[in-house]
C-alpha cells in the first residue's frame, strides 16, 4: 500500500471538491484548479476528506495512487493559501522592474531580458532587496516559472553571482592563484 496515497486529505471550510466522471476540480477562495484522474484511480469524498484508492495492485496503478494524492493535496493548498517562490539577484547592476505585465531583468547581459508570465502568476518585484516574488495557485506553474527565471542567470561558483532561490546555498570555489 502507498503511505502517500493512503493517507486522506482534509477539506477545509471554504473549500469545494466536485468530481465528475475522470475530472476532479477544486474550487477555494483563491480560485479554481481541475486535474482529470486516471481511470484506475478512485477518488471519493467522505467526512470532509478526499479518499484516493486504486482498482489493483499492478506497478502503474501503484505509483499513480502516491501521485493523484500529492496532486490533490497541492491543488487542496493552493486553492486556500496558495504558493510563493522568491528569487534574490546577486551581482552588480544585476535588477528587474514590471512593466505593464512583463517582467523586465538587466541580468550584465547586452540586452534587457523580457518575461511574459502566465495569467495565473503574480510577479513582483522588491527592488531595494533585488528580490523577485512569484505567487500564484498552482505549484508545478509557480515553480516552472521561478525555473525559468533562474535559468536566465544561474548562480556561478566563483562569486556566487547570478539569480538563485531565497535560502538557496551556493558552494563557492576557489579561483586561480598566482604561481
Amino acid at each position: 500500500m502507498s503511505r502517500v496515497g493512503k493517507q486522506p486529505i482534509l477539506i477545509p471550510d471554504k473549500t469545494k471538491v466536485e468530481i465528475k466522471n475522470d475530472l476532479v476540480t477544486v474550487t477555494g477562495p483563491k480560485g479554481t484548479l481541475a486535474l482529470e484522474k486516471n481511470p484506475g484511480i478512485g477518488v471519493v469524498i467522505e467526512n470532509k476528506q478526499i479518499v484516493i484508492s486504486r482498482s489493483s495492485d499492478i506497478k502503474k496503478y501503484r505509483a499513480l495512487h502516491g501521485l493523484t494524492r500529492a496532486l490533490l493535496n497541492n491543488m487542496v493548498i493552493g486553492v486556500t493559501e496558495g504558493y510563493t517562490k522568491e528569487l534574490k539577484m546577486i551581482g552588480v547592476g544585476y535588477r528587474a522592474e514590471i512593466k505593464g505585465k512583463n517582467l523586465i531583468m538587466y541580468l550584465g547581459y547586452s540586452h534587457p531580458i523580457v518575461l511574459s508570465p502566465p495569467d495565473d502568476i503574480k510577479i513582483e518585484v522588491l527592488p531595494k532587496e533585488s528580490k523577485i516574488i512569484i505567487t500564484g495557485i498552482d505549484k508545478e506553474l509557480v515553480g516552472q516559472v521561478a525555473a525559468k527565471i533562474r535559468s536566465f542567470r544561474k548562480p556561478e561558483p566563483y562569486k556566487g553571482k547570478g539569480v538563485r532561490y531565497v535560502g538557496e546555498y551556493v558552494r563557492t570555489k576557489a579561483g586561480k592563484t598566482a604561481g
